[in-house]
């Protein structure tokens, strides 16, 4: 077991005292043998930090940070990332779920793809709170199959553009965190400017096989991405900032541009409206360069 690359699942738990045992539990069943895992309790107020500790006591091996003041998932998973040993990385929230050969797989694509490629991510199962699957995030057809071309490879243009990565489904190397410096802690939410950062230096591995379980809850971060006056909007403009800096050619530019309306589009929707000049000013700095 040793000469396998050891994997780290950091489960970050945040008031989902109803679902964290099952999270952990399908960490605990995978059919690959060489895993860590750190749970990670954001100073949950809901008893989730109570359901940990009952799960803990028959899988001491499990390591169990608890923090006593909420610092939200960016630093959370940080503080996990520092007392972590892992090769490969599955940053799992305590709502969602991993089905057994999810690290199996995304060990075996990676250890046979080329050192250029830092993250690998799956299709995955939507479910309800109760566990039931709806549908899977990327549309298939009658007969099961994908229904539409999954970008992979380099896909930093196709992220300026939109999002069609499902969070949970990825799996990353350590080197690509470690050249990050993590996930950056001045942000409220961390998927979209790691898929920005990362895939402006390493390819992205896409397997269709529905490896993991979303779980879309009314309270969960993603769904209230786009709510009134949402405070995830200001970390949007943040990452169109950083995409700018990162943009090498007009075809990026542009791509910067259609975003940049589409996030005013949901300034609008939202009354986020102190955020507009900020993206109206990145809209003219991409088209200055664009015309370069």
């Amino acid at each position: 077991m040793d000469s396998l690359p050891l994997v780290t699942i950091v489960c970050l738990c945040y008031n989902q005292k109803e679902f964290v045992k099952a999270a952990l539990q399908s960490a605990i069943t995978q059919t690959y043998p060489n895993i860590e895992i750190i749970v990670v309790d954001d100073a949950s107020t809901d008893g989730s930090r109570t359901e940990i500790e009952s799960f803990l006591k028959d899988h001491p091996e499990i390591i169990f940070i608890t923090l006593e003041q909420n610092v939200g998932n960016c630093t959370a998973f940080n503080l996990a990332f520092a007392q972590s040993k892992g090769k490969y990385f599955i940053d799992l929230a305590a709502d969602d779920l991993l089905l057994p050969v999810r690290v199996e797989m995304g060990v075996a694509d990676l250890e046979m793809a080329d050192q250029s490629y830092g993250v690998h991510f799956s299709d995955a199962f939507i479910i309800d709170q109760e566990g039931k699957i709806l549908n899977t995030h990327y549309v298939r057809n009658q007969d099961g199959e994908l229904d539409e071309d999954i970008p992979q490879g380099d896909i930093y243009l196709d992220l300026i553009k939109r999002y069609f990565i499902n969070p949970p489904a990825m799996m990353m190397k350590r080197e690509v965190l470690e050249a990050l410096g993590g996930y950056d802690e001045t942000l409220s939410y961390e998927d979209f400017d790691f898929w920005i950062r990362s895939s402006r230096k390493y390819k992205y591995m896409f397997n269709k096989t529905p490896l993991v379980k979303k779980r879309v809850l009314k309270k969960s971060l993603s769904s209230n991405q786009f709510t009134f006056r949402n405070k995830h909007q200001r970390s949007t403009l943040e990452v169109c900032r950083k995409i700018l800096s990162l943009n090498q050619t007009k075809a990026e530019n542009q791509a910067l541009i259609t975003r940049c309306w589409y996030e005013i589009r949901q300034c609008l929707k939202t009354l986020n409206l102190q955020l507009i000049p900020g993206y109206l000013t990145l809209i003219r700095e991409a088209t200055r360069q664009k015309g370069n």
